[in-house]
């Protein structure tokens, strides 16, 4: 995999992970509050879209994940 999926892959599960936490139908339910973590992943997406500034992208490239070629589907090709 590379940096770009890696990022989507985290930044899909702690959104999930939170909207859980955060959402009081849920069995696992702990606080309102993590609602404001999946606004803060969300922020973060948007900004790193603009800048191109993303701290755990920065993290996966030192520690050795491959950049990939620019392609949303990994092959720099989408159907």
């Amino acid at each position: 995999m590379t940096v770009e999926r890696y990022i989507r892959v985290m930044a899909g599960f702690f959104v999930m992970l939170s909207l859980a936490l955060g959402i009081e139908g849920s069995p696992i339910f702990v606080s309102p509050w993590f609602l404001a973590f999946t606004g803060f992943v969300g922020f973060n997406l948007f900004q790193s879209g603009f800048t191109g500034f993303c701290p755990p992208g920065i993290l996966l490239r030192k520690l050795g994940v491959p950049e990939g070629n620019g392609g949303s589907c990994g092959t720099g090709k989408c159907n």
